[in-house]
C-alpha cells in the first residue's frame, strides 16, 4: 500500500519535573530533506535523532522540533550575574529624552548574549537525554507512520479512480481508430470521383488503396494504445506495494503523458482529438497527486 509524504506525529515525555515535546512534520520532497530543531543543550543529539528518521523514511521534507519546559532543573539555565549587572549599568548610564522616564526590563536583558549559559550534561546524563530523544523520535514517527499510511490509502483510491478515467477514454479511441481509416476511404473515393466525373476517366482501385494504405499507417496509433495499456497495468500494480514508489509513478506519469501527445498527433481525427484532451487532464491530474506519494 503507498504512503502519503504528509504526515504528523507528537510524542510526550515528564521527567523530573521536565517536560519534553518531540513533533514530526512531513510534507512533499524529491529527496529526504530533514530539519532537526533541538535545544542548544541537547544538540548533541542531533546526529542519533536523524540515524532513526532515516531508518524509517526515504522522502519527504520533515521537521523535527524538540521542546523542553515545565519546573524541573533539567531545563534552568545557570544566569551570569555579572554579566547582567553589567547590561543594566550601561543601560542605566543611558540618556533618556527629557520627560520620559525609563525602565530596564530584566527579563529582556536575560536574553542578551552572555547572560544565560545552557547546561552542560555529563556523559551519563548525555547517554540517557540521547535514549529519551530516541524513544520519543520512535514514538512520533508511529503516529506520522500511521497519518501517512491513511493519507496514502485516500491517495491510491484517487490514483485508481483518475486511471480508470484513462482506461475509459481509451477504450473510445480504440473503438474510434478503424473507422477514421475507412472514413478516409469513402471521403478520398468521393472525392477523386468528383474530380473525374465527366472525364472519361476511371478510378484506378489500386492506386486508391496504396493512398489509403498510406494514410492508415501515418495515423496507426494502436501501439501506442498498447504501450499506454501497459504503462496503466504497471501503474496499477506499483499502487499495491508497500516500499516506496513515489518516483516511478511520476517517471509512469510522464510516460503516458508522452504517449498520448503521440496519440494527438497522429490521429488526424476530431473525435479522437477530443477524447486525448481528456486524456492528457486525467495524466495532469495523476501527475500533481503521485507528487505527494513517498
Amino acid at each position: 500500500m503507498i504512503q502519503s509524504m504528509t504526515g504528523y506525529g507528537l510524542a510526550e515525555h515528564v521527567e523530573d519535573g521536565a517536560t519534553y515535546s518531540l513533533e514530526l512534520r512531513s510534507v512533499n520532497h524529491r529527496y529526504l530533506k530533514l530539519a532537526i530543531r533541538l535545544p542548544d543543550p541537547w544538540q548533541f543529539a542531533e546526529s542519533a535523532v536523524e540515524k532513526v528518521l532515516r531508518g524509517r523514511l526515504s522522502r519527504g521534507s520533515v521537521t523535527c522540533t524538540l521542546r523542553v519546559g515545565g519546573d524541573g532543573r533539567s531545563v534552568l539555565c545557570p544566569v551570569n550575574l555579572a554579566a547582567l549587572q553589567g547590561y543594566v549599568d550601561q543601560l542605566a548610564q543611558a540618556k533618556a529624552p527629557k520627560g520620559v522616564q525609563p525602565t530596564i526590563d530584566l527579563g529582556s536583558v536575560a536574553q542578551l548574549p552572555g547572560v544565560t549559559q545552557a547546561p552542560e550534561f555529563d556523559d551519563e546524563t548525555r547517554q540517557r537525554q540521547q535514549g529519551l530523544l530516541e524513544r520519543l523520535c520512535g514514538q512520533a514517527l508511529d503516529s506520522l507512520l500511521a497519518m501517512r499510511r491513511e493519507e496514502g490509502g485516500t491517495l491510491r483510491a484517487a490514483l485508481n479512480d483518475t486511471c480508470a478515467g484513462v482506461r475509459e477514454r481509451l477504450r473510445e479511441v480504440a473503438a474510434r481508430a478503424p473507422l477514421v481509416v475507412q472514413e478516409y476511404h469513402e471521403r478520398l473515393r468521393t472525392r477523386v470521383g468528383l474530380l473525374m466525373q465527366g472525364g472519361g476517366f476511371e478510378l484506378e482501385t489500386e492506386g486508391l488503396m496504396r493512398e489509403v494504405a498510406i494514410y492508415a499507417e501515418r495515423c496507426d496509433i494502436s501501439e501506442e494504445l498498447t504501450r499506454l495499456a501497459s504503462h496503466l497495468d504497471q501503474f496499477a500494480d506499483l499502487c499495491n506495494r508497500a516500499e516506496p514508489v513515489g518516483r516511478t509513478l511520476d517517471f509512469l506519469a510522464q510516460e503516458l503523458l508522452r504517449e498520448a501527445n503521440t496519440i494527438g498527433s497522429k490521429s488526424n481525427d476530431a473525435v479522437i482529438a477530443r477524447s486525448i484532451v481528456e486524456v492528457k487532464g486525467l495524466i495532469d491530474r495523476l501527475k500533481e497527486q503521485v507528487q505527494n506519494v513517498e
